[in-house]
């Protein structure tokens, strides 16, 4: 296997597209991440080599995955004990769908009309500013954690440093200003408690990662470039803007590259999502409801519990937001529906899965590492504060 140099993606060198460039060869999941290396390095077509035989299409991941899930989905309107796993599935998608094309949509905005040189600016920097700017910035995404992952590949892609993504990760889910009011208007002020700590776990471990990253302890982002001290990105922007040539011509291509971007960021992310909802409505539509109030309280028993289903069920944030808020009212735990929201993100196989695939097997791994322990202190806290 081979890693892509545009994305990060692993792919199979007997399937991907190749390209020469000074006696090196280089291997490339896609054509869009073909023309960008291409057009990046000034290659010309003739060093490209296309398999001769491309992958088959009933062999990506997004067909398998989504191909059993309709089908499951099909036979629960007349097999009775699939209906509760098929009413689940509808659910999840009704509330998610909004979020997971809005995510993919900016992502291909972002990978089409921002510069490389721009994410680098403010996300690569190895400074105590690329981790508040991560964290700002995930403020301001108002979609839910897997919208945001779509953002997070993009911006690794983009070159924000690895620590970056991850605090862009755990902050864009819970800190965001539509969650904000979501759980305020759930939980009371003390909803304030959910959203302070969530950015405290995300600026912690930002900070941990940039050291990890010192030391050589997790992956380097090969996506960064170097950038001049003196690179204004507002200077860049405005002569960007006056060269540009407005027109229904240069609309057309833009749209037809902010689609290109989308479509390439949906092949590699969209199949992790499907499996989230597929493997969270079974534990959904099987898991008795009086489990959860019944070993969910506010004991380290019920956070430890409360732990391992939010590595199943978390699969959305307006989701879950309203089952943390249940058990909160059956149980009285704040810590507990702190835990479940923001485990979720830290442990959940969709992030992990999309970590160690596109940015690090070692910056997956440590990533529950860190969060973890931070996450069950500061929920114990909270149930002591709280009672």
């Amino acid at each position: 296997m081979e890693r892509d140099p545009v994305c990060g993606m692993e792919v199979d060198k007997t399937h991907a597209i190749k390209v020469f460039k000074d006696g090196k060869e280089y291997f490339f999941c896609s054509v869009n991440c073909k023309d960008k290396f291409i057009k990046q390095e000034g290659i010309d077509e003739a060093a490209v080599h296309y398999p001769a035989k491309k992958k088959l299409f009933y062999k990506n991941s997004l067909f398998i995955i989504a191909g059993i899930s309709i089908l499951l989905l099909a036979s629960s309107f007349f097999v009775p004990f699939l209906m509760p796993f098929g009413e689940a599935f509808l659910k999840y998608l009704k509330a998610i769908w909004w979020a997971v094309a809005l995510g993919l949509f900016l992502g291909g905005i972002i990978d089409y009309y921002v510069p490389q040189e721009y994410i680098s600016k403010v996300l690569s920097r190895k400074k105590p500013s690329t981790i508040f700017n991560s964290v700002f910035l995930g403020f301001l995404m108002s979609a839910c954690s897997h919208g945001i992952l779509a953002l997070s590949i993009q911006l690794h892609k983009k070159g924000a440093s690895n620590p970056a993504v991850v605090s862009f990760l755990l902050a864009s889910p819970w800190a965001n200003f539509t969650i904000t009011v979501m759980l305020i208007g759930f939980f009371g002020l003390k909803g304030l408690f959910i959203i302070i700590a969530s950015i405290i776990v995300a600026i912690n471990t930002g900070f941990i990662f940039m050291l990890l990253e010192r030391k050589g302890l997790i992956e380097k982002n090969k996506n960064t470039v170097e950038i001049a001290e003196d690179f204004s990105i507002l200077r860049d922007f405005k002569s960007r803007v006056k060269n540009y040539r407005f027109g229904f011509t240069s609309l057309i291509a833009d749209f037809k590259g902010v689609l290109k971007g989308t479509f390439a960021l949906s092949n590699m992310v969209l199949w992790w999502i499907i499996l989230g909802i597929f493997i969270a409505s079974f534990a959904q539509a099987y898991i008795p409801v009086h489990f959860f109030h019944r070993f969910m309280g506010p004991t380290l028993l019920g956070l430890i519990v409360t732990l391992a289903l939010a590595t199943v069920i978390e699969v959305c944030s307006e989701g879950s937001s309203p089952l943390a808020f249940e058990i909160y009212r059956q149980t009285g735990a704040l810590g507990n529906s702190f835990v479940f929201l923001m485990a979720g993100v830290a442990t959940d196989y969709t992030e992990i899965g999309l970590l160690w695939q596109n940015v690090g097997k070692r910056t997956a791994i440590w990533l529950p590492v860190i969060t973890v322990p931070q996450i069950v202190v500061i929920g114990y806290m909270a149930n002591l504060i709280f009672r």
